[in-house]
């Protein structure tokens, strides 16, 4: 049981830096080509490979909270900011999520951190 974490552009490279170490599955926009992509399709993206979006971007969440408040189908969001979770936080976060769940949990769900 685990889950591949999809990273928007706006989180830290060192974030997932120290995931990949913890043998975490981590692909962000940027290796994905997918960058460049508005948020709205960035969810459709991560959703479409069956990843959870990890975000620092509050106006991002407040969409996904949108789609959830429609019954609109994606794979989940997790929000954090880097300013009310402490690094070391985030990253531990993570790994529990990633190592602990699998996509089928994650169908609609946004979740704030730190757990």
């Amino acid at each position: 049981m685990a889950i591949g974490l999809y990273f928007d552009v706006h989180v830290d490279h060192a974030i997932a830096a120290q995931l990949r170490r913890r043998q975490v599955d981590v692909l962000t926009a940027q290796a994905d080509a997918a960058d460049h992509l508005a948020d709205d399709e960035l969810l459709e993206r991560a959703s479409q490979l069956g990843r959870p979006i990890v975000t620092h971007d509050i106006r991002f969440k407040a969409m996904a909270e949108s789609w959830q408040r429609q019954s609109r189908s994606f794979c989940g969001l997790i929000f954090g900011h880097l300013m009310q979770v402490p690094l070391g936080k985030f990253v531990n976060d993570l790994e529990i999520i990633a190592k602990a769940t699998e996509a089928g949990d994650w169908n609609g769900v946004v979740v704030r951190l730190p757990l």
